[in-house]
This record gives C-alpha cells, structure tokens and sequence, in this order.
C-alpha cells in the first residue's frame, strides 16, 4: 500500500516536472521575445489604449514586460492603463519598478506621489514630490507648472500641513518661473471644504483665491483665521489690503485697527493705517460736500484722493465718476462731456457715468448722444427706473428740438439764468422787430423770428412752463394743448399782432 502512494507520488511529481518544462519553455519563448515583436506589443497597446480597448490594451503591455523587464518605459506604459482603468493599487508596483531602473525618471515619480497622496501616505508622496524638485536645477517651468497643479489638485481634496511646507519652500523657484496660477488652479478648489479649525489651510486657499483674482472668496477664508490665532496680525494686515483695494476703505480701517489693538508699534500695519485714514477722510469729505451740493469743494476733494492714492484704479475710477457728476450738477457740460467720457473709457459698463454724461449732452443741447448714452445704460440695467425715465425724456427733447428748441431761439444754453435770458431776448427782439424791415418778405422773415422770440422768452422766464420744456413738452405746442396757438404761430398770448398788417411799436419793460 505504501509502495502504491509512493509511485502515486512520483507519478505526480513527475507530471508537476513536465509541466514545469513546459512553462518553462513557454516562457524561454516570450521571454526571448525579439525587439520588434516587443515594439509590436507597445504600439498595438497605444492603439487599444487610445481607443479605449483597455483590457485589450493591457494584455499587449502583459507581453512587452515579460519580453522585456529592464525596460523601464514598458512598466509605466502598463502603469499608465492600470491608472485609465481606475487600479491605481496595480499602477503602485509598475511605477516603482519604473524608478527603480530609473531614479531620475520624473514622470513615474509624480505619478507615484499622486497615487501615495491619494492612499494617505503623505510622507511617501513628499519624498517623490521633493525628489522632483531636487533633481534637476534647470527644471523646465512647463514640469513645474505640472507639479504645482498635481500639488494643488491634491491639496483641495487632503489637507496636510506637509504639502504647504512643500509649497512654501520651493516658492522662490515657483516665482521665478513663468507661471500662471489662474491656469492651472484647479475648480475643485471653489468647492472644497475646509476644515473649520484649521487657520494655515485657509490661509494657503486665500493666497490661491488672490492669485485667481477671487478677493472676496479670500476675505472669506480670511476672517475666521483672525480668530483662531491669538495674535494674528498679519491676517488682519491682508483683509485690509484687500478691503482697500476693493474701495472699502471703512472695512479696511477696522481691520488694520484691529492689528494696532494687538501692537500698536507694528510698521507695517501703522504705516497702512496712515493711508488708509487720510484716504477714508477724504472720501467721507466729498460725499458730505456733494450732499450739501457743494460740488466745487467735492471736486476738490475728490482731486485730491486721486493724488494720495494713485496706484488702486478703484480710487481714480470713483473719483472720476464723481467729478463727471459733480461738473453737471454745476452746470458745467464741455468740462463734464471730458471728465465723463475718461470716466466711461476706464469703467465701460457703469451706468451712473452714461446717466450722468447724457445729462451732460444734455446741457449741451445734443440730444442724440443723451439718448445715446441712455440707451446704453438701459441696456446695462432694464429695471432702473431713473434710467428709464431720463431716456424717455431725452428722447423727447430730442423730438422737441427737430421743432423748436427755445434755448436755441435766443441763444443761451439750458442753465441760463432769468436775467441772461431776458437780456438776450432784449437784443433779438429789437433786431428782429419788424419795423426794422421794409421789404415784404422780409417782414413776414421778422414776424415769424419775433413771434420765435417772444415765446422763448415767455416760456423760459415762467418756472412753471421752463420745467415742463426742460422735461420734454412744448407748453405752447398746440397738439399738446398745454399753451397758446390759438393765434398766429404759437403765440403765447392768444393773439398775433401782426395779423393786421398795422405797424407796432414795443417797449421793454424788464
């Protein structure tokens, strides 16, 4: 019986040795695969790879390896389908083999370093991430561009103080290259979630909002970090630069306060709140000065805020806007139509200057441009009712003046005041009476000019009539039946003397 499990034994083990020889010789075969059949196994598997044929892709790079394990290429090539496949475990071991016959190989040692972030194995990732860096001095800025958004990537979904210490230390040599932040950050980092304890995260995620051009995103990740540090002046420092150079001078003097409340001897921030204190009284002064319609002294004001902070656009950019207003409220059009338009060049879509500048195309009697300029404006907000209501009534002004514009008639402009309007009506009346005239063509000429000036003067010396004219309505237009007309020609008073063909005489008695 024993003999019987004996050669039972020997049976089996000398099937085992056959099929030992037999893998074994199966194996010589791929093993002593030629060059070309290992290029054949590479290309086939791009091909299946760029197709999407992983599975079929991966049997090829299967191949290439096991005809040729020294060639590092072949393991990262296979790492890479074990990586579109989602098996990043399975990529683990390609990409080490791939290091291993070459250290100096960057590409495998960032892919390493993205998967051990992604298992939490930070110290592991560190060490590939730094061996990238120290590798090669003349590091190409386009590779750094990649480790940094490698970096990045990783860091808004793991948060470790590692990878700041990381970032922090290279950050000269990130500066130094041609980078750009904003086109490689990632829009995972708008998302993600920070822990609420944790103020150097926040405070790493801020700086990435100010290099995006996001402040206000950075002011949020900020302002809690003011309280989860005993002494965290710098912080307070940064909100006020921010507030600042958004023209929230009022949130930046509080919070450069704040810093002075914790160290009142701090340059940086005394120096900062000097700044910010003469800009802030200087804004405070003209908007008090415009509401008690001083507007020369608002001007000068406003003057003046450009010149002790000529470095924020904001400033120069507010400053304009309220000069251009202020030039129209004083009646000031040709000086307001500059200031406006230089205003409008630096801020295209800011619907106060189009309102303000139509207003001053206004004064100026060029009405198509006021409508212009309102038209422009509404496009830019379709509810604001100012807007709606000062294009209505360019418009209508615009109508009026196609007809008869009574500033023009006597030759002065919209803010005229009574005495300046009486004198020129004076001096066209007596030049266009028509006693003046013998011919009888020119007479009726005069008659009709005359009848012009005496309603213009009529019209602009009454407050009542002025206003509905300078709101777009004729108060002698008889369609409107708001005047005269009822005589000759928009007479305002009912009757035409020159209807008798008698010859006048007319005194002034203003």
């Amino acid at each position: 019986m024993e003999s019987g499990r004996r050669k039972g034994l020997s049976g089996v083990l000398s099937s085992l040795s056959l099929l030992c020889v037999i893998l074994d010789l199966q194996l010589d075969g791929v093993l002593g695969a030629t060059h070309v059949e290992i290029e054949q196994h590479l290309e086939m598997g791009r091909k299946l790879l760029a197709a999407g044929q992983l599975a079929e892709a991966l049997s090829h790079y299967h191949s290439a390896v096991e005809g040729d394990s020294k060639n590092y290429l072949t393991y990262y090539k296979r790492a890479a389908v074990f990586l579109a496949m989602g098996k990043s475990k399975s990529a683990l071991p390609d990409l080490t083999r791939a290091i291993q016959l070459k250290p100096d190989f960057l590409a495998a040692r960032l892919q390493r370093g993205n998967i051990f972030l992604k298992q939490g194995n930070t110290q592991e990732a560190r060490e590939d991430f730094e061996a990238v860096v120290s590798l090669d001095n003349s590091i190409s800025p386009s590779l750094l561009n990649v480790i940094l958004n490698t970096f990045i990537n990783l860091w808004c979904t793991i948060l470790q103080q590692t990878w700041y210490q990381i970032i922090n230390s290279h950050k000269e040599k990130i500066h130094t290259t041609e980078l750009s932040l904003p086109t490689y950050l990632p829009p995972t980092l708008l998302s993600f979630q920070l822990s609420p304890w944790d103020p150097e995260s926040r405070e790493l995620r801020a700086e990435c909002y100010i290099r995006l051009g996001d402040p206000r995103k950075a002011i949020q990740d900020l302002t809690p970090t003011t309280r989860l540090r005993n002494d965290n002046r710098a912080a307070f420092l940064k909100l006020s630069t921010l507030h600042y150079d958004l023209g929230e001078h009022q949130e930046s003097l509080g919070h450069v306060r704040e810093c002075l409340k914790l160290d009142q001897d701090d340059k940086e921030c005394f120096s900062h709140y000097k700044q910010v204190k003469k800009l802030s009284k200087q804004l405070d002064s003209a908007e008090e000065h415009i509401q008690e319609e001083r507007y020369q002294e608002a001007i000068d004001k406003y003057e003046s805020v450009m010149r002790t902070e000529p470095n924020v656009p904001y400033y120069t950019n507010k400053a304009k806007e309220r000069i251009c207003f202020c030039l129209v409220k004083n009646k000031m059009p040709a000086m307001a139509i500059d200031i406006c338009s230089e205003a409008h060049q630096r801020d295209p879509r800011n619907i106060n200057i189009l309102r303000d500048r139509a207003e001053a195309f206004i004064l100026n009697q060029d009405y198509e441009k006021a409508v212009e300029d309102y038209q422009e404006a509404r496009e830019f907000d379709m509810e604001n009712n100012e807007i709606r209501e000062g294009l209505e009534r360019a418009q209508k002004m615009l109508k009026l003046s196609r007809k008869r514009d009574y500033y023009k008639i006597l030759g002065v402009n919209r803010s005229a005041n009574k005495q300046e309007i009486i004198k020129a009506y004076r001096k066209l009346a007596q030049q266009w009476h028509p006693d003046n005239f013998r011919e009888e063509s020119e007479k009726k000429e005069a008659e009709k000019r005359f009848i012009d000036i005496a309603s213009a003067k009529e019209v602009l010396t009454d407050p009542e009539m002025r206003q509905k004219f300078d709101s777009g309505e004729d108060p002698l237009d008889p369609e409107s039946q708001q005047g005269g007309g009822q005589g000759g020609q928009g007479w305002p008073f009912h009757f035409n003397p020159f209807e008798s063909g008698g010859n006048y005489h007319f005194k002034f008695h203003h």
